[in-house]
């Protein structure tokens, strides 16, 4: 098995599309406008960003995700996000298995992570 993709809901495309393709950087490789829902590709799978619809979609939106993405330099990626605006609540924080990360916020409140090694 791989994982194909992690997807994401959200309430607005256009702030989605901005967030994820303006100011995180990543390629947004497809769309499907009559479903409300695009594809943002990462090195080996992709976010599948989703327009929640009804009830239970709703529910998904504002979510710890669980998804690190790693990055070659976490302080740099995380300063240059926070000058973009991203919502960090705390600094990038060495874990006690030796990897560095650092929370974020999307513009709908799901958290991801930056993943990066201890310098």
């Amino acid at each position: 098995m791989k994982l194909y993709g992690l997807r994401i809901f959200v309430t607005d495309m256009a702030a989605a599309k901005e967030f994820y393709g303006d100011t995180l950087g990543l390629p947004l490789t497809w769309e499907l406008p009559e479903l409300g829902a695009f594809g943002a590709k990462l090195e080996n799978a992709e976010l599948i960003i989703e327009e929640a619809h009804g009830e239970e979609e709703r529910g998904y939106v504002g979510r710890f995700l669980g998804a690190s993405l790693q990055v070659d330099d976490i302080i740099d990626t995380y300063e240059r996000l926070c000058d973009e605006g991203v919502d960090f609540p705390t600094p990038p924080e060495k874990q006690a298995w030796g990897g560095v990360l650092a929370h974020f916020h999307d513009p709908f409140g799901n958290v991801l992570t930056l993943l990066g090694e201890a310098h």
